[in-house]
């Protein structure tokens, strides 16, 4: 199914991821406002208690204060004014013990204030001493009592806190684990329809001959921009065969008449016709040599039209022994008229590649070796291997070539700008063989710097596990 347009999708997802998020930041929220009020209830409640003991001790040291002036003056109206005091302390004290549940500590302490009532009529000071230290004692022990309330009310709070940050710990992390699963198909949901545009790019870039069906799912941007892209490469295979007629008929067509022009000028060179005079003898020396360079040429579309039209590379392991005897062999005319020295350092006994592109490699690299290369200095020729690449360096002395012509000197019908050592004018194709080669190998060819030489093409092919 068509999953709409790619803002949608877009919309869509984000929208999904977000749905966890704001679940986690309303669930944080009322939790946060639960724990604030959790807190704020046990502040008060504590404050409260704290004042209502601080309150029966002041009230405590007042009883205290005015029984005793009582026993020493024992005037009526202090007697009232400590009526009153107990009174007061007895109303704070049901209330606090409301609270504590009525524990035994409010049991000694309610039976010590009965004693208050009957106080005047106690006349042992040592008697009243120790009922007043009873007094005091009881009510230490209620503010003991109402500080392990407190300690007991905070560690459950705590207990409770903690279970409540436990809870929201796993909420959050299965919230955020929701969000990144989203995300994920989310991405997938885009970067699918992608990756299939992207096999659609690699296979035209390779010239395969079947591309990737087109998606009937995901968005319709991406699947138009899959449908164009059939179209391109249609087209460009159109272009492709057209391109390969024109080479394989004009190449042909021009052999024949090619074949007649060089056949008529070796009649009248040789002067099979008539004698020739010095200066019709110049004439026929160039027909001849612009006679040789076409040949060269159309030989050459022909090898890059057959280059073109080959299928996939045929990869097999190559003795390199051999295969290096049988290219010295072929060259050693071309090197020997050069005063050419072929230096080779062969790390390999054996290349994983298609015998007959790796062959087009070496010659169209040799023969530009010596084309542009100094006369009488060697050509140094090294196969090695770095990690999993196959290496094969070819290198010569003489003019450097510029970074301008590095980046367009493989490209078709490009000759370059230096000088040749031979009258024969370049065709361009000989390095864009070279590279067309090494990209059917899946390999690459530079130009890199080396210490030993002026010119050093290196072309890399990957070597392939699958022995056969």
């Amino acid at each position: 199914m068509q999953l709409g347009s790619l803002r949608q999708l877009t919309l869509v997802s984000f929208a999904l991821v977000l749905v966890p998020l704001v679940v986690l930041q309303w669930n944080s929220h009322i939790t946060l406002g639960r724990m604030g009020e959790i807190a704020t209830n046990e502040a008060e409640f504590s404050v409260a208690m704290v004042r209502q003991v601080n309150s029966l001790e002041s009230f405590s040291v007042d009883i205290e204060r005015l029984i005793r002036q009582y026993h020493v003056l024992n005037k009526e109206e202090l007697k009232e004014l400590s009526d009153k005091y107990v009174q007061r302390f007895t109303d704070s004290l049901n209330n606090l013990c409301f609270k504590l549940d009525y524990s035994q500590e409010c049991s000694v302490l309610t039976e010590r204030l009965a004693w208050f009532r009957s106080y005047d009529r106690l006349s042992d000071q040592l008697l009243l001493d120790a009922q007043l230290a009873e007094f005091r004692r009881a009510l230490t022990e209620l503010g003991q009592s109402v500080d392990s309330l407190l300690d007991d009310r905070i560690k459950k709070r705590q207990a409770y806190v903690g279970s409540v940050q436990q809870t929201q710990a796993w909420l959050t992390a299965l919230l955020v684990s929701i969000s990144l699963l989203l995300i994920m198909f989310g991405s997938q949901l885009i970067l699918r329809p992608v990756r299939k545009l992207e096999r659609v790019i690699e296979a035209i870039s390779q010239q395969e001959d079947e591309l990737p069906d087109i998606s009937n799912s995901g968005p319709k941007e991406l699947i138009l921009v899959e449908r164009k892209l059939h179209r391109l490469a249609d087209r460009l295979t159109q272009l492709e065969h057209l391109r390969h007629a024109l080479l394989r008929h004009a190449s042909h067509e021009l052999k024949t008449p090619l074949a007649s022009i060089k056949e008529g000028c070796s009649l009248l060179t040789e002067q099979v016709v008539g004698e020739l005079n010095e200066r019709q003898m110049e004439v026929m020396s160039l027909l001849n040599s612009s006679t040789d360079r076409l040949n060269t040429l159309i030989m050459q579309l022909l090898d890059y039209n057959l280059l073109l039209q080959q299928a996939k590379p045929d990869f097999q392991w190559l003795k390199t022994a051999s295969l290096m005897d049988e290219f010295i062999t072929d060259n050693r005319l071309a090197l020997e008229q050069n005063n050419h020295e072929l230096d080779t350092k062969i790390e390999l006994p054996q290349v994983y590649a298609d015998a007959n592109l790796f062959r087009r490699i070496l010659d169209n690299l040799l023969s530009n070796a010596i084309a542009h290369g100094s006369k009488g200095r060697p050509i140094n020729i090294k196969l090695y291997q770095q990690k999993h690449v196959q290496v094969l360096d070819v290198a010569n002395r003489g003019q450097k070539i510029s970074p301008e012509q590095r980046a367009i000197l493989f490209e078709p019908f490009n000759r370059g700008g230096g000088k040749r050592n031979d009258r024969i004018i370049g065709s361009g194709l000989g390095l864009s063989i070279v590279a067309d080669c090494a990209r059917m190998m899946r390999g690459k060819v530079e130009i890199v710097d080396v210490d030993y030489a002026d010119v050093c093409f290196r072309v890399s092919i990957p070597l392939n596990e699958k022995k056969q």
